[in-house]
């Protein structure tokens, strides 16, 4: 406990010492999911300062560039971190999906290739799983990859591939063998997105960003190199990474676009009186639930962080965590846009009658439509939560 106390200590003189000041303000990670060659300023001082102090993963083992703390210093960190309002210095799936994967499943050879990429903030990485004619029923993937020997050659596209853009490399499912069960047919493979047969078109939301493309592969190499696991045994591969990334999703909203007001901010410039008072029963209730629901959500959040931090392997209870986290974000930022009333419906175009909040705060409610689909719709987690946790009865 002595030596717990020690690690607190010193590890909030660092971030003291270490987090720029502008870090600590709401919206000061809003560009945590990119790497070095896309940020700048104190971001990149920031992604710089916890890379040289292994603080990127600092969890994982310091000879793959990680910090190599241990699951009580790594809880206290965190934990510490967010009573000093510091942001991540790296988000995304290179650490929440493929770094996990690796770690777990990978090779030392491929562990000693990848995962510095991402503690150095260097790698950017994204995902290929979901197809036009195969969303969430994902194990209809048609994306061919022929094995050429030391190699295979990849063939057909991928769509709502987020961050395809700034990727330097993709994980892939790719089917290798059309002539069994679907599930049985399919390997993991990883490849780099500078392959001149990968080409990108780009999708636009409405709320007018454009975060994710079509990927389309003409002739693609990957290595066997980079195959994990057993060639048709990626489907294994595949789902233990998609509960890494539904623990993971559910966020989002205000600081990705830059929103500085919290709900109650806005129910006192909005909806109060010249003091910022709020009157409104039923709105003050609204609030509280609220508050209440995303304080329960958080508990259960951390309860689950911290058995997966103590060696626990995270299970079905991530589609509990997907599915109330999207769903809860996505309340919170209608209730945002119905609290400004007509100024929750701020144009881009009109900067004269809408101010950043209130034009970010539309983006936001737009957005987080899409986070009830990503990583596997609402109803599919429902449909698992029922099956794997409550054990109802099918049919």
């Amino acid at each position: 406990m002595a030596n717990l106390e020690t690690f607190k200590s010193e590890a909030t003189a660092w971030l003291e010492e270490n987090c720029p000041a502008s870090m600590r303000k709401h919206g000061g990670g809003a560009d945590a999911e990119f790497t070095r060659k896309k940020r700048s300023g104190d971001s990149l001082l920031w992604l710089d300062r916890c890379a040289e102090k292994g603080w990127i993963a600092p969890s994982w083992p310091t000879e793959y560039g990680g910090g190599g703390l241990s699951t009580e210093e790594h809880v206290a960190l965190v934990g510490i971190m967010k009573k000093m309002n510091i942001p991540a210095p790296l988000g995304g799936m290179s650490l929440t999906m493929i770094g996990p994967t690796l770690l777990e499943l990978g090779t030392e050879e491929q562990k000693k290739e990848h995962l510095p990429g991402i503690t150095s903030g260097n790698v950017h990485w994204c995902q290929g799983y979901s197809e036009p004619n195969a969303g969430s029923d994902l194990a209809n993937l048609q994306t061919k990859a022929e094995d050429k020997g030391d190699h295979f050659i990849i063939n057909g596209s991928k769509i709502w591939t987020s961050g395809a853009m700034h990727a330097d490399w993709m994980f892939c499912l790719v089917r290798t063998d059309p002539n069994v069960q679907k599930q049985k047919g399919i390997s993991f493979v990883l490849f780099p997105m500078t392959d001149p047969g990968v080409s990108l078109s780009p999708i636009k939301l409405i709320s007018g960003q454009s975060p994710f493309c079509q990927v389309f592969f003409d002739n693609v190499r990957a290595e066997k190199s980079n195959l994990i696991g057993k060639v048709n045994e990626g489907w294994t591969v595949g789902k233990r990474l998609l509960q890494h990334e539904r623990s993971s999703i559910g966020g989002g909203g205000s600081s990705r676009f830059g929103i500085s007001m919290t709900l109650n901010d806005a129910a006192k410039k909005y909806r109060g009186d010249e003091n910022g008072k709020i009157d409104d029963p039923l709105l003050k209730l609204e609030l509280t639930r609220q508050d209440i629901d995303t304080q329960a959500f958080a508990l259960t959040t951390k309860r689950i962080t911290d058995e997966t931090m103590s060696g626990v392997t995270p299970g079905f209870a991530t589609s509990m965590l997907k599915y109330y986290g999207s769903e809860l974000t996505k309340d919170s930022a209608e209730m945002m846009v119905s609290i400004m009333g007509p100024q929750g419906l701020g144009r881009d175009d009109d900067r004269d009658n809408f101010s950043d909040d209130e034009r970010g705060s539309t983006r936001a409610w737009l957005f987080t439509k899409a986070l009830t689909i990503a990583g596997g719709c609402s109803e599919v987690q429902l449909d698992i939560i029922s099956k794997r946790i409550l054990e109802l009865p099918t049919g």
